[in-house]
């Protein structure tokens, strides 16, 4: 019996030990893969405009790339109900584009900005209400809990990369006023909860967008942009907005 025990705490130990190798190769290597798409300087020649920031936190569960998501009060004046990911409006306190996404992130749902492994800044896009969004890319602890705050987030809810790359419960509205290309859906089920979100506009864009970089893997629908070269799609996006203020 104590022999059985032994092979069994063995047994154990190695496959724990080889999800934790797993777990970090796939965060290196993922890491690797959206440095590139970095942006670095590109945009600072933009004209001063009203900026917002948004983190996508990453982090491996189960040996898969999942992120989390967040479900905006119903009180807020403006995207109430509405799920995204953490972030909002530059303050003038912030340094720049990373510290408004880390800020806001802790004050949403109480992440800490030092257990973020910020990652990358990618291309700037505009807001349904005419705000420059960056989406800042960042690893997180699968073990972190978040503490909503009730005044802003109702719910956080963690969701797999590997969703937004299916064309189950995927749907696509063309020709929405103000939208570029197709306007992107998602309905997901939480299992923990056994809520359903809707998951659409900038979100559903962004998580896309992150989804295909990050597992270097072709949707099953069509995204809208340029596969091999996204940053010359969301570059010609921006300077059509940018022609019309």
């Amino acid at each position: 019996m104590f022999v059985v025990l032994q092979k069994l705490r063995y047994f154990v130990a190695g496959r724990t030990a080889l999800m934790h190798v797993t777990t970090m190769n796939l965060k290196e290597e993922t890491v690797a893969t959206l440095k590139r798409f970095d942006i670095g300087e590109k945009f600072s020649y933009l004209p001063v405009l009203p900026k917002a920031s948004v983190l996508i936190p990453l982090f491996v569960r189960g040996g898969q790339l999942h992120t989390l998501l967040t479900l905006r009060s119903k009180e807020l004046r403006t995207g109430a109900g509405e799920v995204c990911f953490p972030g909002g409006k530059r303050d003038p306190s912030d340094r720049d584009d990373v510290d408004t996404a880390l800020r806001e992130a802790q004050e949403e749902i109480g992440l800490p900005p030092d257990q973020v492994e910020v990652v990358c800044t990618l291309f700037p896009v505009f807001s349904k209400r005419g705000l420059l969004v960056s989406p800042v890319v960042g690893f997180i602890e699968e073990t972190f809990t978040p503490t909503p705050n009730p005044s802003e987030v109702s719910a956080v809810f963690a969701v797999p990369l590997d969703f937004f790359t299916r064309e189950k419960d995927h749907y696509v509205t063309h020709g929405v006023a103000g939208m570029t290309g197709p306007l992107h859906s998602f309905y997901f089920r939480d299992p923990s909860s056994g809520n359903q979100y809707h998951i659409f506009g900038l979100t559903a864009m962004l998580a896309t967008l992150v989804a295909v970089l990050a597992l270097k893997k072709k949707p099953q629908f069509d995204v809208g942009f340029d596969l091999l070269d996204p940053l010359a799609f969301f570059k010609k996006i921006l300077h059509k907005r940018l022609s019309k203020l």
